[in-house]
Parts: structure tokens; C-alpha cells; sequence
């Protein structure tokens, strides 16, 4: 890889750009100790003359939310003809729209909780109090909130008194213009990534989610020690299987490539719920990628530099 140049593409400007340069900062020191010249460059507005004049062997995304997530970076990779470790735009905008890509599922008949999308100018023209009663009434309580685009938990929360309705749905709306709401699952929150850096696409070892309070919200996947990881996820040997199998098919659905997270919850009747899946998954100190990496004996720099391998062999 001595004659590799890899650009890492951080930071941008959306609401998760601090978390995003601890990725990009954890995937160029990985990436560097398995001999790769690697730049590590922000989204910005130099962004693109660097890859003109400085032009890398591939870039990596290693953005969170917005441009990193909804194809936009992707698309001017393409228009520029340089390659690049993850998935197409067109993809990656299926994955990043919830509504969309639960759809997908649901379709292809693997399972999602129950769900309906609004945009904010819904509950204005209609009344915000006869939707959200029209809401619980359809998919009961609890419920969880989150915006239909976006990532690390932000604007999501767990309602649990049909009170809180109104103020969780301002919280959402402040970072997206349209309300997923989801019926609640209990059970054992797991997330599974799937990496394509050999013959065919695998899955990781499943990392099961013990967050405090049973929420896995930003605080809870961003402050050292608030959560607690196990990997592999402590459940029969079936329901791994069905996991792993799960988090491949999905993977392929939405059309993904090189890598994808897809995060779940398996239910008391042991079905495996997909929440969503991400085609830009967190590597910071406590995000679930490197654990799983790392618990399948392997090394977060030597799986990257594969994706690179196969990325430039794309062209």
C-alpha cells in the first residue's frame, strides 16, 4: 500500500461534524500503520480543487449525516472520476431517507416496526393534536420519535406518555422537516456490519447495545463507559445466524457497497427488527464497527485498505 494515497474525508457540516472528525481521525492513524499515505481533508469548500490538484489513489467518506450519508459527496467523487471506499449515491440516498428504505424492507418481507412519516406541514394544516391522537391510536405507546434523515440518535427519543407527544415532536422537527414515528420494541438492541473486503460480502460478529435506561441516545453512544458492548452479542447461536443473514440481505436491498452497519433490535418472539441501516458507519473509540472488528480477530487499518484495494480496482 506504500504507493497508495488516500484521502479521508471529514468533519462537514452537519450536526454530527465533531463525531465525524474522530472517525476521520481514527481511520487515517489505523490506515497509517498498515503503510498507507494517507491526507486527512475536511468537507469544505477547498475540498475539491485538493482532489483536482492533489488527486488521491481513492478517498474514503468518513462523514456522518447530511453530504456524508445522502449520496451528495459520493455524486461529486463520481463527477470527478475519483474513486472512493463505499457506497453509490444513488444507494446511499435510498438508505439515508428511513421512510424509504423501511419501506424496502417491509417488501421484501423482513421485519421493521410498525411505522408512519409526516412532515411538520401535516400536523399544522390538519392540527397537531388530532395527528398525534390519530398516531397513538394507530401505533400505541410507547413510541419512538426520530427525524426521517439523520443519524447518531440526534432529535430521536423514546415517548412514553401521550404528554410528551408535543415536545418530543418539536425536538425531531429541529433537525429534520419530517417526523418518522416508530412503535417502541423491547428486546436486545444489536447493531451488524457487514464489510466487503474479500470475495463476497460478510458479517461482522453482531455487538449487542446494554445502554443505560435502555436508550441508545447520543449521550449514550458518544460518552466513554455510559454503555456497555458485547461482542459477540450474548444470544442462541441461531439468532446470531439469522442476524448475520438478516444484515446481508439487507445490505443487498438497498443496493450497498463496501460496508454498512445495519442496526436492530430482536424481539421477545426472537425476530430480528431493523431499525435502519447506515451506510456510513461511526469508528470512533465507542462506535460499533471497530468493536466488531476487532472481536473478529481482524484490524480496523488492514480491513480499510482492502476497501481501497477493491475501490481503485473499480476505478
Amino acid at each position: 500500500m506504500s504507493d497508495r494515497s488516500v484521502a479521508v474525508l471529514a468533519g462537514g457540516l452537519s450536526h454530527e461534524r465533531e463525531v465525524s472528525l474522530r472517525s476521520g481521525k481514527r481511520l487515517a492513524g489505523a490506515l497509517r500503520s498498515v503503510g498507507v499515505d494517507v491526507r486527512e481533508w475536511d468537507a469544505d469548500a477547498s475540498l475539491i480543487e485538493r482532489l483536482r490538484t492533489d488527486r488521491p489513489s481513492a478517498a474514503i467518506v468518513a462523514l456522518h449525516g447530511g453530504e456524508g450519508e445522502n449520496g451528495a459527496i459520493h455524486a461529486v467523487l463520481e463527477l470527478l472520476g475519483v474513486p472512493y471506499v463505499g457506497t453509490a449515491s444513488a444507494a446511499c440516498r435510498r438508505a439515508w431517507d428511513k421512510p424509504t428504505a423501511k419501506a424496502e424492507f417491509a417488501r421484501a418481507g423482513l421485519d421493521t416496526p410498525d411505522w408512519i412519516a409526516l412532515p411538520h406541514t401535516t400536523f399544522r394544516e390538519l392540527g397537531a393534536q388530532a395527528v398525534l391522537d390519530a398516531m397513538v391510536e394507530r401505533l400505541g405507546l410507547p413510541l419512538m420519535l426520530k427525524p426521517d434523515q439523520g443519524g447518531s440518535a440526534l432529535g430521536a427519543q423514546v415517548v412514553r406518555a401521550a404528554a410528551d407527544l408535543p415536545a418530543a415532536m418539536v425536538s425531531c422537527l429541529a433537525y429534520a422537516d419530517t417526523v418518522l414515528a416508530e412503535r417502541f420494541v423491547t428486546g436486545t438492541e444489536v447493531a451488524v456490519s457487514v464489510v466487503h473486503d474479500g470475495a463476497l460480502p460478510r458479517a461482522l460478529p453482531p455487538v449487542e447495545v446494554e445502554a443505560p435506561g435502555g436508550v441508545y441516545d447520543y449521550t449514550a453512544r458518544y460518552t466513554p463507559g455510559a454503555t456497555s458492548f458485547h461482542c459477540p452479542a450474548r444470544l442462541p447461536a441461531d439468532t446470531i445466524a439469522l442476524l448475520e443473514r438478516t444484515a446481508l440481505e439487507a445490505h443487498a436491498l438497498l443496493g450497498l457497497r463496501d460496508l454498512s452497519r445495519m442496526d436492530a433490535v430482536v424481539d421477545g418472539e426472537g425476530r430480528v427488527q431493523i431499525l435502519e441501516v447506515n451506510v456510513s458507519p461511526g469508528l470512533t473509540d465507542t462506535s460499533l464497527l471497530p468493536t466488531a472488528v476487532a472481536a473478529d480477530g481482524g484490524d480496523l487499518g488492514t480491513v480499510f485498505a482492502a476497501l481501497v484495494e477493491k475501490a481503485i480496482e473499480r476505478g
